[in-house]
């Protein structure tokens, strides 16, 4: 084997440590990605009409929902005999630096909060859940491109070995060969599918209609997740025995869900562009008749 056709990988995660603190590339990241989210939603608020002060509630709903959800979602579909069968598994939940979080289970997190917000916060701007799902999908392509580099930065959530000249050897885990950057990969994924959903928001929005974005995010994201499933090392034991590994089980409903969310989005076709309502008009209340006998 040439080792020069492949990529020795060997990357400190942290970026700097001070006594305790260490400051590591997948929360830099990690924190980059709901940065850049902030501000592409700004520019589809401008571009519709809503209230940017709106940004600082949203973006703080997003931000507890991908933790709490991506780390519940990695405790109860991976682990849930370790988190649930003895107190010290149950307490480390609660620590998601410990490492684990889950991207089907943030994903249903977020899904469940934007009904939340549009319910709480956005029905007086004429915003409903699935208004928020279809820009919440664009932003969170381009975040979870963030996310999976910083994966990558871990060595972690890689795949099997590879003769391939771009396979990384992860050293910093005892790999001595080769292996699928399955990162890298999934990074690639969602920067196009980012790339795509903003082209047609900025070209063909008047045109498409609501839940379209977000049905053809999931069928895009999910079902690209199923095939590069294929090649990934399993993440804990029993998937080895597993005909389909638990990302794939768990890809199936949202592939077949983003399908529900295009055909529903091209029968209704509620256009997806926010049409913020009008606010009514006070009507000019009449004279009394007492009033009217005092002019008279």
């Amino acid at each position: 084997m040439l080792d020069f056709l492949f990529v020795n990988w060997n990357v400190d995660p942290e970026i700097f440590r001070i006594g305790g603190f260490a400051l590591r590339w997948y929360s830099v990241l990690f924190v980059s990605g709901f940065i850049l989210g902030w501000f592409i939603f700004r520019g589809f608020f401008r571009r519709e009409g809503v209230p940017e002060t709106m940004l600082d509630s949203l973006l703080y709903t997003l931000l507890i929902a991908t933790i709490v959800g991506a780390r519940l979602g990695h405790c109860l579909f991976y682990q849930p005999d370790y988190y649930f069968g003895s107190w010290k598994g149950f307490l480390e939940i609660f620590m998601p630096w410990k490492g684990g979080l889950a991207s089907h289970g943030g994903g249903i997190a977020l899904i469940l909060s934007m009904f939340w917000y549009a319910k709480h916060y956005g029905r007086k701007y004429g915003m409903d859940g699935l208004w928020l799902l279809d820009h919440l999908v664009i932003a969170a392509a381009f975040a979870a491109t963030f996310i999976r580099l910083g994966n990558l930065f871990n060595s972690e959530i890689y795949g099997d070995v590879t003769s391939l000249p771009w396979g990384f050897v992860f050293q910093r885990r005892g790999e001595v060969e080769p292996k699928h950057p399955t990162q890298i990969y999934e990074a690639l994924t969602y920067l196009i599918i980012g790339i795509v959903l903003m082209w047609a928001y900025r070209k063909k929005l008047e045109k498409m209609y609501r839940g379209s974005f977000f049905g053809i995010f999931l069928i895009l994201c999910f079902g690209m997740r199923f095939i590069i499933e294929f090649i990934k090392e399993p993440q804990v034991d029993f998937e080895s025995s597993m005909a389909l590994d638990m990302g794939q089980w768990l890809s199936i409903p949202f592939v077949l869900f983003g399908a529900l969310c295009v055909i529903y989005a091209y029968v209704k076709k509620i256009p997806a562009k926010l049409v913020p309502p009008v606010p009514p008009t006070k009507s000019k209340k009449e004279p009394t008749h007492y009033a009217k006998s005092l002019s008279e």
